[in-house]
């Protein structure tokens, strides 16, 4: 399947919040929509899933306008979305059926599911009996019990330690490989850069990068190396600076050098060890997906 978000409005009392979003979203490829706080991201959504209509643009599932109604759509929202006085189980069939499953179906998606997070033993409980990082993980099943085709997980892993992520990680892995169409937002880069081959930033209202993740990456990291070495930065630059070095930085990993348009990488590392320079590690250069945010969208705020 084939999401494709034209040249989205939305305005509220006069505000223009969304401005001509564009982008595309392929089953079996998971998207990681991103953007600071009030950046879009949710306006977006919500548009997408029929909570309000966007004044202009059109979204289509395989060339067909998209009726939400049509189609299962499973959402786990940032912010809490379940009743925390009620049973699990009733809650989970009650939003399962009313995102569009039977009920046979929804009760056999809910044993599944508890049963994937370790939570089998608490579906007659109480949300509220259970710890936050717990409450999590019945979110993400309340957002799946509908076997939807269409996932949404803003922030999924808040509130999961270590081995929660794990399961979690497990489960997005099988969405993806289910062909699900998968949304992914969340301020955690790492998460992103380890599920989403492509990648969408909002910024203000309107996108301001899309693509896929890695040929951003190595269309931003063009003439640029990292470089560890035990070497001063003024030094490195002192030698190198002749044969193509424009400029260096350096993170907590090592040396990244800026090189002049058809500098050899091989030239630089040559130099470097005809001169008896201890080399420890000298590679291509790709910045992070953090890297390419705060670039492109300011910090993770």
């Amino acid at each position: 399947m084939k999401l494709e978000i034209n040249n989205i409005y939305k305005s509220f009392s006069n505000k223009e919040i969304l401005k001509d979003i564009s982008f595309q979203v392929e089953s079996g490829k998971a998207m990681g929509f991103l953007g600071r706080n009030g950046a879009g991201k949710t306006t977006t959504l919500r548009a997408l899933m029929g909570v309000f209509k966007q004044d202009q643009g059109t979204f289509l599932l395989d060339g067909q306008v998209f009726k939400p109604e049509n189609y299962k759509v499973g959402y786990l929202p940032e912010e809490r979305g379940m009743y925390p006085k009620e049973e699990i189980g009733h809650q989970l069939r009650y939003f399962g059926m009313l995102r569009g499953g039977t009920k046979k179906e929804v009760d056999q998606n809910i044993d599944y599911w508890l049963e994937r997070v370790q939570l089998l033993d608490y579906k007659k409980k109480k949300l509220e009996t259970l710890s936050k990082g717990n409450q999590q993980k019945i979110q993400i099943v309340e957002a799946l019990v509908n076997n939807p085709d269409l996932v949404i997980l803003d922030e999924p892993f808040s509130g999961l330690d270590p081995v929660n992520s794990m399961v979690l990680k497990d489960i997005i892995l099988e969405l993806i490989s289910q062909k699900k169409l998968v949304i992914f937002s969340s301020h955690q880069m790492s998460y992103v850069e380890e599920f989403c081959d492509e990648i969408t930033l909002i910024n203000q209202g309107q996108i301001v990068l899309t693509g896929n993740l890695q040929e951003i990456k190595e269309k931003r990291g063009k003439n640029h190396l990292r470089v560890k070495t035990p070497l001063s930065k003024e030094d490195l630059y002192d030698l190198l600076r002749s044969q193509g070095l424009l400029a260096i930085k350096e993170d907590k990993q090592s040396f990244i050098l800026e090189t002049a348009e058809g500098t050899s990488s091989q030239d630089l590392l040559k130099t470097l060890v005809t001169q008896g320079i201890q080399v420890d590690s000298f590679s291509p250069y790709y910045p992070s997906l953090t890297d390419i945010f705060v670039e492109t969208a300011g910090d993770l705020t």
